[in-house]
């Protein structure tokens, strides 16, 4: 399928993070880049649940940082599977403190937002039928509003594909890859499987159909693995300690994915890695 007609999109610059896990550092970093960019996606896993730090302590923390952020620009973020602090009424885990009033307007989970010419749809991770079902209620509804541009953001990546490749097996979501293959948004922001851009055969972007999907991937240390979109320059390039890359949106996807030999001149300062990497 061809790609979609950008020339009459708002352009916008996006930072795409996921999977902070409570690292305090990393909180920190994107809160100083913040300011340059018109959107800061974070797609889940705030919080950790390995850490010796309570839960309800992390979240008061986390939702701080949000409050910080959404000074600078404006904040999406939805759960991950170590976000979850309460149960529906069926009984299936939700991370209910990133939820309406919780978060003082953050948009979050079960949530879509028109900005420009693009719709964001924030997704929760679902435990059960139920959630799952919701979601796919969430997609149809959004569909009916859907822009020129239409992104989603959900922690786990689609089932079956590189940006869910664990090494030894796929860990992404068979429901996610259904709705994209029926709905085809042009973007969808995930994290969840850390290892999936560092491992044979995995990587931190693919292309089903239309759609583009991404993968930050994780490491220990700052600055976090993130992705930046500029939708003037048509790129997204993907910064991490293992190197570099990037891609072009309206190209057809290729493998292996190039490296980012030079940064881009509309890369601004602010966004600018020490050197470019080797990737």
């Amino acid at each position: 399928m061809e790609p979609r007609d950008a020339s009459s999109e708002k352009p916008m610059r996006l930072l795409l993070i996921s999977d902070l896990h409570y690292s305090l550092p990393l909180f920190d970093w994107v809160v100083e880049v913040a300011g340059d960019f018109d959107i800061v996606v974070m797609a889940g896993d705030h919080l950790d649940l390995t850490s010796l730090v309570d839960g309800r302590a992390q979240s008061v923390v986390v939702r701080k940082y949000f409050s910080r952020l959404q000074v600078k620009t404006r904040l999406l973020i939805c759960s991950g599977n170590h976000d979850l602090d309460s149960k529906n009424a069926a009984g299936e885990k939700i991370a209910k403190w990133l939820l309406g009033s919780q978060n003082k307007g953050v948009l979050s989970d079960g949530q879509s937002l028109s900005v420009g010419d693009t719709l964001f749809t924030m997704c929760p991770w679902w435990d059960g039928p139920v959630s799952r079902e919701s979601i796919g209620e969430q997609f149809a509804k959004a569909a009916a509003k859907r822009q020129k541009r239409w992104v989603w953001i959900y922690h786990a990546p689609p089932a079956n594909s590189p940006v869910s490749w664990g090494g030894q097996r796929y860990f992404g979501d068979d429901a996610l890859r259904e709705w994209i293959e029926t709905y085809q948004p042009d973007m969808v922001m995930s994290g969840h499987v850390h290892q999936a851009p560092y491992v044979a055969d995995g990587s931190w972007v693919d292309r089903i159909g239309p759609t583009w999907i991404f993968n930050t991937g994780h490491y220990l240390g700052a600055p976090p693995a993130h992705v930046i979109i500029d939708t003037e320059a048509c790129e997204a390039l993907w910064f991490s300690a293992a190197g570099n890359q990037y891609i072009r949106l309206g190209d057809a996807l290729k493998r292996p994915v190039p490296k980012l030999e030079a940064i881009p001149d509309w890369l601004i300062a602010g966004d600018r890695p020490p050197a470019p990497g080797q990737g």
